[in-house]
């Protein structure tokens, strides 16, 4: 395919997103990430949340059987996600009836023009039946309603994060929940890729990765934490356009932590997400 470039600036174009496609070559599909995609650390990578959905995308598209369902996915970030042309594939590794195990991979071509591999996500498909029964009134709780007033970042966040790149592409609510004051409701404003509207799983995952953002209270001129992989359980598939995240990260005392949240949607909860996070001090 083509040699390494600058990410392509969509922002001139009337239908943004975080990948333009490229074509498919030999099972791979080949993408350009765009300025929508650059990570809030650096300009030189792409943030997590465009990768994850790219590579969910991937596993949607498996001829899987229409009765099996995602119910967990690993993100696991293995090295810089460049900006140079990306490639994804996806894979089922353990086909079955009941329970089936699929995983993607995203490559970044790098300067010599080979590629290597910079991310991969995991799934497990099981079965869907009929189990209402066994879901209570503590395990479901009802949904946070949307503040429609508290448009734009937390203020827990530092505001200088939105202006540019992929943070800049999400569009923030607040929640009215007083026992859940630092829950954000989420969602992109751009397309996932050029020309495709995504599905609400692909849009929930993008987001997800912010939750290391929501849940911490650092500042970021004084600390980095940058999580090594996000994984998501599912109770169900998400729907709509919204996802809502309640997020609290868990510092150590020894450079690292964890991030965990609880996710929702409109109908309600939809899960949990936790993230390893490498805990530095900026500069």
């Amino acid at each position: 395919m083509t040699a390494p470039t600058a990410p392509t600036d969509a922002a001139g174009s009337d239908e943004r997103a975080y990948y333009v496609p490229l074509g498919v070559d030999d099972g791979w599909e080949h993408l350009m990430p765009t300025a929508d995609s650059v990570s809030v650390w650096t300009d030189t990578i792409q943030h997590g949340g465009p990768p994850s959905a790219l590579m969910v995308r991937a596993i949607e598209n498996l001829d899987l059987p229409t009765h099996l369902a995602m119910s967990r996915v690993t993100v696991d970030i293995l090295g810089a996600i460049g900006l140079s042309e990306n490639r994804v594939r996806a894979r089922i590794l353990r086909p079955g009836r009941q329970i089936a195990q699929v995983q993607a991979e995203l490559d970044v071509q790098t300067p010599s023009g080979d590629f290597r591999t910079a991310a991969r996500a995991t799934a497990w498909f099981l079965a869907t039946s009929d189990t209402a029964a066994v879901t209570g009134t503590a395990e479901n709780p009802p949904v946070p309603a949307v503040d429609d007033t508290s448009a734009g970042l937390p203020s827990w966040l530092d505001a200088g994060w939105g202006a540019t790149g992929f943070i800049s592409t999400v569009e923030f609510r607040g929640s009215t929940d007083p026992a859940r004051p630092r829950l954000a409701w989420l969602r992109p404003t751009v397309d996932i890729v050029a020309g495709e509207t995504a599905t609400p799983l692909t849009r929930t995952c993008c987001m997800v990765d912010v939750a290391n953002g929501l849940g911490s209270m650092l500042s970021p001129s004084e600390w980095t934490w940058m999580n090594t992989d996000t994984t998501i359980h599912l109770r169900r598939t998400p729907t709509g356009d919204w996802t809502g995240i309640d997020a609290a990260m868990v510092g150590g005392a020894h450079g690292f932590g964890y991030t965990a949240a609880d996710l929702f949607d409109d109908e309600g909860s939809t899960g949990r997400s936790s993230q390893t996070i490498l805990i530095t001090r900026a500069g």
